[in-house]
């Protein structure tokens, strides 16, 4: 009898020929009945894997991406390589974790089905395995106690490898002009020499395990045999029992051996449980934080005015609203330095603000701040939103009707918003980003996305997973612009003649193939597309000629935007109402670092020296 594909196949000791015609046929409907069931079982574990990688990845970019945790994340360096761990990890986990299970599974089934068999041939054998598996897994347990770091390790390096190299990829211009690539050669190798020290020490243990594991597996080999040899000479079994023996001895070995056959594997599967596990406490907590709003020491309040005057009809407020107001606001570094004290001061409808003042005096720190990404000090923020129908959308990722509390005031209503985001603030950096897209979508970023068109529940394939099919709310956000809008829009802010190099549906890396200042006015087009209330500019027309940075300031002032802007150049004074001038704060003074006035020609000049 031999076993061929995992089936008994018999060859007759007495040459019947019908008998061997009949095991053949049986073997032959064996293999073809085995191959579907293999090639489904296969089919369906990778299947399974990767609806649930699917499903992981999904909950796990949903939340890195909520309450802005992927900018605390990179702006305070908290853990490394998030993207990482995402991607490789998530993966790894998935298809190990069921391999495992499944692993398991079946050496569960095979132990059941030979543990009867090998004690009834003899007993002592089978405490003889049992004691030769648990010391073989408390051996290998020892002599592998430290892959699991190394391996931790050997992810976070050759992560920080493949990130210095895109980089390099995405600063290609600015190194070219350093003439910096020897520079970025020895910072690569150096990122490269340390996975390299790492792997060798990884594959130093590897080596010294594989001693012990390769001995292990082979002295099985013959540990039955000797063990029951003695009853065989003694003529209590026959030799055919031996045989038995070895195969059941060998059968549940394996199964209680399984730590010691899978060691180096699963050390690697338990440095991705660590370094996700870590990822997933990181996520946890700052979901904690995210929903006691009380514990933020500077309060941002959002409130929606309707205005008796705009429902009946009737043309402009009688006076201007208020958009933004700031209250007591103390802003601190990191480190607890004070840079802004007792800030007080508020934003109407057309009252433009420029904000100025020597660099690192902490303006961007204001604006990050009125944005929501600083959060080191104390006071309040608020913003106010007219509540008409052709309200702006909400440019939060929440986009759940937020719970309000009336409160009335004798002229306007006003309504207290318990969400992060303001409706109608927009903010433009100083460097543009790109989205990888489309021109089009560069426009429509990120008011509107370029989804395809809504789909019946009949054209939805089947096998879709819900979890990967997301949608914005379609009633919070206004029409959305016409390839006439966008190429019109392109023409006004002076882009038009890049629709010769490209149609609005071509991809490419914008970043690269556009100049900073195209990518500003580019910036500046999205900015009209949206029409916020209100946005706030770092310094967005630092890349510009004077005459296109005017040029832009009459666009938005035009369309009814109100704006705050941080700036340096004297012809910012031209196109603003008032400035808020910040100066460094004098550590033994308790007087306030900042003044507002209005801009006339004067102050204009006074301040433009400072």
């Amino acid at each position: 009898m031999r076993m061929v594909f995992g089936v008994w196949f018999c060859f007759p000791e007495d040459k019947d020929q019908e008998q061997f015609t009949k095991q053949l046929v049986y073997y032959l409907a064996s293999f073809a009945g085995g191959i579907p069931v293999f090639v489904l079982r296969d089919y369906a574990k990778d299947t399974l894997s990767l609806r649930w990688r699917s499903w992981m990845t999904s909950y796990y970019m949903d939340r890195y991406l909520k309450n802005r945790t992927f900018y605390k994340i990179q702006s305070q360096s908290i853990i490394d390589n998030p993207d990482q761990r995402i991607v490789d990890d998530l993966s790894s986990f998935t298809g190990t974790a069921l391999a495992f299970s499944l692993t398991l599974f079946n050496a569960t089934v095979d132990l059941i089905s030979f543990s009867n068999i090998l004690y009834g041939i003899y007993p002592p054998l089978f405490l003889v395995l049992l004691a030769y598996s648990l010391g073989g897994t408390a051996i290998s347990v020892f002599l592998g106690r430290g892959l699991v770091t190394l391996n931790f390790l050997q992810e976070k390096k050759e992560a920080d490898f493949r990130y210095g190299l895109v980089r390099v990829r995405e600063n290609a211009e600015s190194i070219a002009f350093y003439d910096g690539e020897e520079n970025e050669m020895q910072l690569l190798l150096q990122r490269f020499r340390s996975a390299f020290d790492n792997l060798s020490k990884l594959l130093i243990s590897s080596r010294n395990l594989d001693f012990f594991t390769n001995g292990y597996r082979y002295l099985i080999q013959i540990l039955p045999a000797a063990v029951v040899a003695p009853m065989y000479f003694s003529g209590k079994i026959e030799f055919g029992v031996i045989n038995q023996s070895v195969s059941a001895f060998n059968h549940i070995l394996g199964d209680f051996s399984l730590i010691v056959y899978q060691f180096q594997a699963i050390s690697a599967f338990s440095a991705v449980i660590d370094r996700l596990g870590e990822f997933d406490d990181l996520l946890t907590s700052s979901e904690t934080r995210s929903v006691s709003e009380s514990m933020e020491e500077i309060c941002r309040e959002f409130c929606t005015i309707n205005d008796p005057s705009m429902s009946n009809g009737s043309g402009a407020l009688t006076r201007a609203s208020k958009l933004l107001m700031i209250e007591q606001l103390t802003l601190l570094t990191p480190s607890k330095a004070t840079l802004i004290r007792d800030l007080s001061l508020e934003v109407c409808e057309k009252d433009h603000l420029l904000i100025t003042g020597p660099s690192g005096s902490g303006k961007t720190s204001l604006l990050r701040a009125i944005a929501g990404l600083w959060s080191f000090g104390r006071g309040t923020i608020r913003f106010y939103d007219k509540n008409t129908r052709d309200a702006l959308p909400s440019l939060s990722a929440d986009v759940a009707s937020p719970e309000t509390t009336s409160v009335y005031d004798p002229k306007h209503e006003y309504r207290k918003l318990n969400k992060r985001n303001s409706r109608g603030v927009f903010f433009l950096p100083q460097k543009p980003y790109m989205v990888l897209g489309t021109l089009r979508q560069q426009l429509l970023y990120p008011t509107w996305s370029n989804d395809p068109a809504p789909m019946s529940d009949s054209d939805i394939p089947a096998d879709s997973l819900s979890f990967l099919m997301r949608t914005k709310d379609m009633d919070s956000r206004p029409t959305k612009p016409t390839t006439e809008d966008l190429v019109q829009v392109l023409e006004d802010v002076r882009l038009g003649y890049i629709l010769s190099r490209f149609d609005l549906d071509s991809t490419y890396e914008w970043s690269s193939v556009l100049s900073v200042g195209e990518q500003q006015r580019l910036a500046f087009a999205r900015l009209l597309l949206s029409r916020p209330n209100l946005v706030l500019l770092d310094e967005s027309t630092s890349a510009l000629d004077e005459a296109n940075e005017a040029h832009l300031y009459k666009l938005i002032e035009a369309a009814g935007i109100t704006y705050v802007s941080i700036g340096h150049r004297r012809t910012l004074f031209e196109h603003h109402r008032s400035v808020l001038y910040i100066s460094p704060v004098e550590p033994t003074s308790a007087l306030l670092n900042w003044r507002f006035e209005p801009i006339n020609n004067e102050s204009a000049y006074n301040l433009s020296k400072q």
